[in-house]
């Protein structure tokens, strides 16, 4: 909205020469400023809007289109201030915001309040008294709603968010959805008032005092069905999630009596769990209308909001998989914590992330518990912004602040919400201001840090008594004696569960890919002492190869880019080699031709960090892009999902988790700059890849690429803390591998999803060795056998071997290369490919085999980084040494001198000792 101070501040006479123009020309002003004119032609006696009989008109009077002008500005001041006013609060007076909003700033007065001003149809009040349109202001934008969007800057979008908060608010439901709502709310207390009562002192991270959120996704559900989405996605914190799981998904009392007793499941065969309120659900929601719609509540860990991500990613591969890439027909509905809200940094990661290619999911609805305290920590300590919700600004995301006391309220901005992110595909944030009944957890005194807030929370009503209290006073007939029948069944409903009366679990019909899920099996351990065949036909191989070195005559790629494409051929032609990123693209189409889903995603992923990949070529006269993968075959219908990430790891992590989470017939791949940066993004590590299968039962079969190996570029960019993942690995939770090789590289990818069940794989990818000669593959190797664990010496004489050096990764072509240069026929260089699950009995027949030499661990790392502290804890089948780096608090060294010399230390105490 326009800010026509300069207009409404100037002398009369600049203001009829403004009209003038515009009765000459109404194309030569700003067009909000004609826009006005054209409601209000005050030149004609008769309040006609001729603008012909305007200009014959003398009687032009400037001083009282100043005065239109002020009101006008007082509306717009209203539109973009009044929510600073709004009484949004149901506990305490809000802050001086510093709205400004009095009659004196825009050079009105009492005096004014009865003047008839024509401006007051924008607000649907032609020709009213000021005093009339502020009394509709106040009632529009500082009731129990404050509607913040004028920071929007498109036209279309503004109007639409103008006629809802102008409009649809003011709307009185009827009296079936007020029976609706009351039952909702009804639901949502009465699950608290029942649990307090059955369990007390139990943490539940209960809704109390912010029981308007089971109304408000009810609302948000029917909205959806109505606008044929099939499926809602929903993802939040543990305060609430309970009562959510008990009255929006159905699960029943009976299952959640049991997680407060710690029953243990009878199917249970492995994994340790998770306390109540982290765990996920699924169900089939009837609407009132006889609407399916199913439901999806992620599980999630206790570190708030990184649960973000992994349901935005899932929602988009379930979007892909059932609805055709139409996201109209799965919405996504995040609800976070105020404290979380504006503290977690993920949360402008997944904001950023939300309108990108790669990562758009048709826009989220974002729907706020705004307890007004983080644990203990009020919010003027939480944040610097005026609201926990000040994210929505940078991508222009609509923000409805409501009073979370006002279940009306709070249901039509949630149902506008879901309308509007159906219309726009854009994001839209409700914040519902409510409060934390009790401290954090139950069993926590609030009253320590903040005495004065809970002194008034302990006397004021719960949003059930709020309501039926604003029914049976301003309500009709009806409405009153609805709230009095409502009373009773909520009474005796509570009776109900006490006496134990048994619900009756809903129905629920897997979808395609839950029915593929339940196709798949736990692992063993015996799974992982020989992989499986991965190999592809080698006629099958090649033609997949030369397919992906061609493009189209009218496609014109770089021509350093051409050269390095040429020279892959060449080697492909002249040895049938293939090279790291080629063998690579290779896994990937050979996936894809067999129609499934492949993506990858990472920073800088098209072309590769290393420039080894080139998976996507850039046409050097238009820039135009040539997947490389997308032209495999005639009708190819399965494609090649690449998107170079915004510079984020933590949230691109937890969407490509989630994305794999959906669908286990697809391979999803994140890759990381530097394996080190992966760091930003340890949450979704350890919370999800590493746990989730043994907490939630949850399989995945995520990729990471985590570029890996000492070559001198300092502590930030040698070592991806391969310890870290080792020291996370048991109970077969994920394979870690250090691959040398690119066919075994091919097969590593291919077992993604040639196993019976799903395991994350983490590979300390190559760096400088992507293009070593040594780690290329013969075309034979691609079409026969599976993934090596161990690769054994090919050279080595059993008789002569006194001594086996087991290493992984880079630092085997620097032992090969001085094994070769000085002709040692005494060693024998094995390569650890997987480290886990560690291949036990595969290093026990070497031992054997090697039965005469001693052995010893090699690698680049520091003694307590790497994986010597894993396999000194994990493998004791025998005796053997460790040559390392000295242990350090860093990962490497940052001068290039010192590293070399360190490097040379390895090497020769590997071939002296």
């Amino acid at each position: 909205m326009k800010d026509f101070s300069y207009i409404t501040n100037s002398h009369p006479a600049f203001i009829e020469e403004l009209y003038a123009d515009f009765v000459k020309d109404p194309a030569d002003i700003d067009p909000e400023f004609r826009k006005f004119f054209e409601g209000f032609d005050f030149a004609v006696a008769n309040e006609t809007t001729s603008t012909a009989n305007a200009a014959n008109n003398a009687s032009f009077d400037a001083v009282a289109l100043t005065k239109e002008l002020n009101v006008y500005k007082l509306i717009s001041a209203y539109r973009e201030k009044g929510h600073l006013i709004a009484k949004t609060n149901p506990i305490r007076p809000r802050k001086d915001r510093h709205a400004n909003l009095g009659l004196r700033y825009f050079n009105l007065s009492d005096a004014d309040l009865d003047t008839h001003f024509q401006v007051g149809q924008y607000i649907g009040l032609p020709n009213a008294t000021l005093k009339q349109i502020v009394e509709r202001l106040d009632s529009i934008y500082c009731a129990s709603v404050g509607v913040e969007f004028t920071y929007v800057n498109d036209p279309e979008i503004e109007n639409w968010i103008l006629n809802a908060a102008e409009k649809t608010l003011l709307e009185k439901p009827s009296l079936k959805k007020r029976k609706r709502n009351l039952e909702k709310i009804n639901q949502g207390v009465l699950f608290e008032k029942f649990l307090h009562t059955k369990y007390i002192g139990q943490k539940r991270f209960s809704l109390e005092g912010g029981e308007a959120l089971i109304p408000a996704l009810d609302a948000a559900i029917h909205i959806a069905a109505k606008n044929d989405v099939r499926e809602v996605v929903i993802a939040m914190a543990h305060r609430g999630r309970l009562n959510v799981l008990a009255n929006t998904l159905g699960k029943t009392y009976e299952q959640i009596f049991s997680e407060f007793e710690g029953v243990v499941p009878a199917d249970k065969t492995q994994g340790s769990g998770d306390v109540k309120y982290h765990l996920g659900f699924r169900s089939d929601f009837v609407t009132d209308d006889g609407k399916k719609i199913n439901l999806q509540l992620c599980p999630n860990p206790s570190h708030l909001e990184v649960v973000d991500p992994v349901a935005l990613g899932f929602a988009r591969s379930k979007a892909n998989v059932l609805y055709n890439f139409d996201y109209d027909r799965i919405l996504p509905i995040l609800i976070h914590g105020d404290a979380a809200l504006a503290g977690q940094g993920v949360i402008y990661e997944v904001a950023q992330m939300s309108e990108l290619e790669g990562y758009n999911v048709g826009g989220t609805v974002h729907i706020t518990i705004n307890n007004q305290i983080g644990f203990t920590t009020d919010y003027k300590d939480a944040r610097s912004s005026d609201y926990c919700t000040s994210i929505a600004s940078i991508t222009q995301s609509p923000v409805f602040h409501v009073n979370g006391d006002d279940i009306e309220a709070v249901v039509k901005a949630v149902e506008i919400a879901t309308e509007f992110r159906q219309q726009f595909n854009k994001d839209i944030y409700i914040d519902i201001l409510c409060y934390r009944r009790h401290g954090h957890n139950e069993g926590d005194e609030p009253k320590f840090t903040q005495p004065q807030l809970y002194a008034l929370i302990d006397r004021h009503p719960n949003p059930r008594e709020v309501y039926t209290k604003f029914l049976t006073m301003h309500g009709e007939q009806e409405a009153q004696v609805l709230a009095k029948e409502m009373e009773t069944k909520f009474w005796n409903d509570l009776q109900a569960r006490f006496d134990e009366v048994r619900q009756k679990p809903l129905p629920y019909k897997l979808q395609a890919p839950e029915e593929w899920w339940q196709r798949l099996r736990s692992s063993t351990p015996e799974d992982f002492e020989k992989s499986p065949t991965t190999a592809i036909p080698l006629e099958k191989a090649k033609d997949l190869v030369e397919r992906l070195l061609q493009w189209p005559d009218t496609f014109h790629p770089l021509r350093k880019v051409k050269k390095l494409l040429e020279d892959k051929k060449a080697l492909f032609e002249s040895e049938e080699k293939i090279d790291w990123g080629t063998a690579e693209l290779l896994a990937y189409a050979s996936l894809i031709v067999e129609d499934k889903t492949v993506r990858l995603s990472g920073e800088d992923v098209k072309r590769g960090t290393f420039a080894h990949r080139h998976a996507v070529l850039f046409d050097e006269n238009d820039n135009s892009e040539y997947n490389r993968l997308n032209h495999l075959k005639e009708n190819q219908t399965a494609q090649f999902r690449v998107f170079n990430s915004l510079l984020s790891e933590y949230a691109v992590m937890g969407f490509e988790y989630g994305y794999a989470m959906a669908n286990p017939n697809g391979l999803a791949v994140w890759e990381a700059q530097y394996g080190d940066f992966a760091n930003g993004a340890q949450m979704v590590v350890d919370q999800y890849i590493a746990s989730a299968e043994s907490k939630w039962g949850t399989m995945s079969g995520i990729v990471l690429l985590l570029p890996h190996g000492y070559e001198g570029s300092g502590p930030d960019h040698s070592s991806a803390r391969l310890e870290r993942y080792l020291q996370s690995c048991a109970e077969e939770n994920m394979v870690v591998t250090n691959i040398t090789t690119a066919a075994n590289f091919f097969h590593a990818l291919r077992r993604q999803v040639s196993w019976e069940f799903r395991k994350p794989l983490i590979n300390m990818s190559p760096k400088a060795n992507l293009r070593h000669s040594g780690s290329y593959s013969h075309i034979s190797e691609f079409a026969d056998g599976g993934f090596k664990e161990v690769i054994d010496d090919a050279q080595a004489n059993i008789e002569d071997i006194k001594k086996v050096l087991l290493c992984s990764g880079k630092l085997y072509f620097d032992l090969q290369e001085k094994k070769e240069k000085e002709n040692r026929t005494d060693i024998a260089i094995i390569r650890l490919e997987q480290i886990y699950p560690l291949p036990v009995q595969q290093i026990k027949n070497l031992h054997v085999k090697y039965k005469n030499a001693i052995w010893f661990w090699v690698q680049e790392e520091p003694l307590n980084m790497g994986a010597a502290s894993f396999l000194q804890t994990n493998f004791k089948a025998f005796p053997y040494g460790v040559i390392s780096r000295n242990a350090s608090a860093s990962t490497a060294t940052g001068y290039a001198k010192v590293h070399k010399i360190e490097q040379e230390e390895i090497l020769e105490t590997a071939f002296s000792i």
